[in-house]
């Protein structure tokens, strides 16, 4: 089992990603192919999760629905800033 871990962001930021050439369907398949899919489980913002569906667009950013492994609550979990800025950003090319 993998468990991902990343620093939740802090209340100065909102959940937008930056302008970038990706569609926010394009920015989903990039979240997802770093781990955020489907019966994977991560660690963020203090607590374990189980992820029941593949990251979607919402109005404030993207978001999955997941299941609190301590509450079993499921619910909507939106995604910091620095998961979707890291997938939204172009790669840089070395010469």
């Amino acid at each position: 089992m993998t468990v991902l871990c990343f620093q939740p962001v802090t209340e100065s930021e909102d959940n937008v990603a930056p302008q970038s050439s990706l569609s926010p369907e394009e920015v989903c398949t990039h979240i997802k192919q770093v781990g955020y899919a489907a019966s994977k489980r991560i660690r963020i913002y203090g607590e374990e999760f189980e992820v029941l569906s593949d990251p979607f667009p919402t109005p404030d950013g993207i978001a999955i629905n997941v299941r609190s492994m301590r509450s079993s609550l499921i619910r909507v979990l939106q995604l910091p800033t620095t998961i979707t800025h890291r997938v939204s950003r172009p790669l840089a090319r070395t010469a």
